[in-house]
């Protein structure tokens, strides 16, 4: 009695186990919601944008920026002024692995081609029902004001 007892705990405990894994994969998995709106479509789960133009990362999740000053990797909610950059215009490669910029300069050299291209799509504007209720970047998280071709306005989904 006590082995058969024993066995189902065992099955039960593993059971249980693979259903909250199934469940935490699920919640990881998608972040459509926390993308900015600046942020290229046809991506349920960003981690990172690497954006060729300024060298730089920005992490999806915490809503920041990192960038490299005096060999050191910054994470901020704002570029320094010396990053002119347009964040609705500019190519941002989504990056999905931890730390990327541990392994910068591969990323570097993979995604070269990528500088200066400004013919992607962005979630806002996009009209997939995906991106409906999408994170508004409303200045809060911007690059220091600029407002780079959308005239400082929160455009919302078009």
């Amino acid at each position: 009695m006590k082995k058969l007892f024993f066995i189902t705990a065992i099955i039960f405990g593993c059971l249980s186990f693979k259903n909250a894994n199934a469940q935490l994969t699920i919640r990881a998995g998608i972040n459509i919601g926390s993308q900015p709106e600046w942020g290229p479509v046809g991506y349920d789960h960003a981690q990172y944008y690497y954006m060729p133009d300024i060298d730089a990362y920005y992490d999806v999740p915490a809503h920041q920026y990192v960038y490299n000053e005096n060999n050191v990797w910054v994470h901020a909610n704002v570029l320094p002024a010396r990053y002119h950059f347009d964040k609705f215009h500019s190519y941002k490669v989504v990056v999905n692995q931890r730390n990327p910029w541990e392994h910068h300069a591969d990323i570097r050299t993979r995604y070269a081609g990528y500088r200066g291209r400004h013919d992607q799509v962005i979630i806002r504007d996009s009209h997939d029902a995906h991106y409906r209720n999408h994170w508004h970047d409303n200045g809060n998280h911007g690059d220091r004001g600029h407002d780079h071709g959308n005239g400082g306005h929160d455009h919302g989904d078009h």
